[in-house]
């Protein structure tokens, strides 16, 4: 009898794997109390020193052995915690506790730890239940160094399923590359570490699985079903060959979606769709080129600013928007401006995560008007490389006129300094807004008339609206991308964007979910932009359905109140 596993898939294009299970031991190593003698206390604290520079140098040695195509966002996951163990709260603060309280390096360790838990877990934000993890990550890797446990990465995984309790950054990189065949941890949600990594190198995973390491018997063959979220074991030969055959078909399908690199998005009834893509680093360019995406809907700027020790200047954005602008060769580029806070923090600017909850607190364009010698000189480099190609420039998080017009005065003022210096740049780049908060939707005709364009960011508006917080587990199901306010929301943004004659795009992950799309054509949205990973298949879907079709069904999507009847009416769209 079959016995299914249920947890949250990770569907990265491939969503079946089958394969032996190997058991990966990540929990947090506890050590018991141990005092020094009064001579010992020096040779302890080399011997945690010690254990601090070899932890670093087996960080650099995975790092080294990583390939040079890897994208350069997944390295960053490693570089965190090779920046972490620099932290004197890490490396320094062990050590104080080793001379002041005479005990042994394992138990000031663990003190210290528990001590930066307790801080994380009285404050309820997804940014540092993240932060959580990265300090387990590095404390368990320091620890294992201390207790003498040979802290080896698994070699002999080609074509297995790992399960474990949770994995790192730098565990998630190296299974990858030494040939996975899927993952499944305990703990973890769609936007944990373990999922953002799984995404963005092709595997399929499972997080979240409660259970997962007591329930799965190491070497016993399993199908791991990302789609639905589900490990299954014990499973009969029928059973398996049936996941074979769907293995194969995926195969297929991603073979047959690279003959609709060059073809147009353009429905059965002739309406044309602009796919554009959203990129993170320069480095995201080859990937667009091969989508075939018409241009980049959304630039997300912040990786210049984290995990580094000082604030990128003029002219290293310059250099990063050019490689972009000038990759794109002519089209169009939309950059958004810097997204600090809540979960994207600025070491620079600690503040902006130390409220309670920095999602609601200094982040994005507050943060920008309140810190505007940041921003201006973001600005000028949006500025100076639009001389050189198709640049937009668009503003996140606004939720009133008054950050419009303040951002815009700022904008314009620079504008007026970099034509007056003799500095090429196109005085009529367009400027938009993102849209992703529920005030900012309902007053949509404000911003309509101030901005070039729209640009509605369904991420936040969704999180905001519901108030779920998609990084928790326990509350994920309740995020509803077709809950019936945030619909009213959408179309209320569309509205007032064809009222003002403005342009408006979707590029949030609905945009790109194949589930979704009847619903975002039913509204009207005619401008998606997506990960670069979902536009082939967003295409092919496009090319199947009928937009006046799905336009004639959008009164009806709209004026129902039950979630589980726009669900039903959801599928029948898509069916259409």
């Amino acid at each position: 009898m079959t016995l299914v596993l249920q947890g949250i898939g990770v569907d990265a294009g491939i969503g079946t794997a089958i394969g032996r299970v190997v058991m990966l031991a990540r929990g947090n190593i506890q050590v018991e109390p141990r005092m020094l003698d009064h001579g010992d206390v020096e040779q302890e604290v080399k011997r945690f020193l010690h254990a601090v520079e070899e932890a670093a140098a087996q960080l650099r040695k995975i790092r080294q052995q990583i390939p040079k195509e890897t994208p350069a966002d997944i390295l960053e996951f490693i570089d965190t915690h090779l920046l972490m163990l620099e932290d004197k709260a890490i490396s320094e603060a062990p050590v104080q506790l080793i001379r002041e309280e005479g005990c042994s390096a394992e138990w000031a360790l663990q003190l210290r730890r528990n001590q930066m838990i307790k801080v994380f877990e009285e404050m309820e934000d997804a940014y540092l239940r993240t932060r959580r993890d990265d300090l387990d990550h590095v404390v368990n890797r320091i620890m294992g160094i201390l207790v003498g446990e040979r802290k080896q990465d698994p070699w002999d995984i080609e074509g297995h399923i790992i399960v474990s309790e949770d994995l790192t950054p730098a565990d998630t990189i190296m299974l990858h590359h030494q040939g996975a065949a899927g993952l499944v941890t305990e703990f973890g949600s769609p936007m944990s570490h373990t999922a953002i990594l799984a995404r963005s190198l092709g595997i399929p995973a499972v997080v979240g699985a409660h259970g997962a390491t007591t329930l799965l018997e190491p070497g016993e063959t399993v199908v791991l079903d990302a789609g639905n979220g589900a490990v299954l074991c014990e499973c009969d030969a029928s059973t398996l060959d049936f996941f074979c055959h769907q293995i194969q078909r995926e195969q297929a399908h991603r073979h047959s979606l690279q003959a609709l690199r060059h073809a147009p998005a353009i429905t059965r009834d002739g309406e044309q769709i602009t796919l554009w893509a959203n990129i993170e680093l320069p480095e995201d360019i080859a990937t667009v080129r091969e989508s075939g995406a018409l241009g980049i809907g959304l630039y997300r700027t912040e990786f210049l600013y984290m995990n580094r020790e000082r604030l990128p200047d003029e002219e290293e954005h310059l250099e990063a928007y050019l490689k972009v602008v000038r990759g794109l060769e002519g089209l169009p580029v939309t950059i958004r401006t810097l997204d600090l806070g809540a979960d994207k923090p600025c070491a620079h600017h600690p503040e902006s995560t130390a409220c309670i909850n920095p999602a609601l607190g200094l982040r994005a364009i507050r943060l920008c008007l309140k810190e505007t010698a940041i921003f201006r000189t973001q600005i000028r480099a949006i500025l100076r490389a639009s001389a050189e190609g198709d640049v937009r420039l668009m503003l996140p998080l606004l939720t009133n006129v008054w950050e419009a017009q303040h951002a815009r005065a700022i904008i314009d003022d620079e504008i007026h300094n970099l034509q007056g210096a003799g500095v090429p740049i196109d005085p009529d780049i367009p400027i938009g807004a993102m849209l992703e908060t529920p005030a900012a939707a309902i007053t949509a005709e404000h911003f309509a008339r101030l901005f070039d364009f729209l640009s509605i960011g369904t991420n936040d508006l969704i999180q905001y609206t519901l108030a779920v917080d998609r990084s928790d587990d326990s509350v994920a199901h309740l995020y509803d991308p077709v809950h019936p306010a945030v619909l009213q929301l959408i179309d209320h943004i569309v509205q007032a964007c064809r009222e003002q004659e403005k342009p408006v795009s979707i590029c949030g992950e609905m945009a790109g979910d194949p589930r979704y799309l009847p619903v975002v054509l039913a509204l009207g949205l005619k401008t998606l932009s997506m990960q670069p990973s979902a536009l082939l298949e967003a295409k092919q879907r496009i090319r199947g359905l009928y937009w006046w079709k799905l336009r004639r069904h959008s009164a009806r999507l709209l004026q129902d109140d039950d979630p589980m009847q726009i669900q039903r009416q959801v599928a029948q769209l898509g069916e259409e």
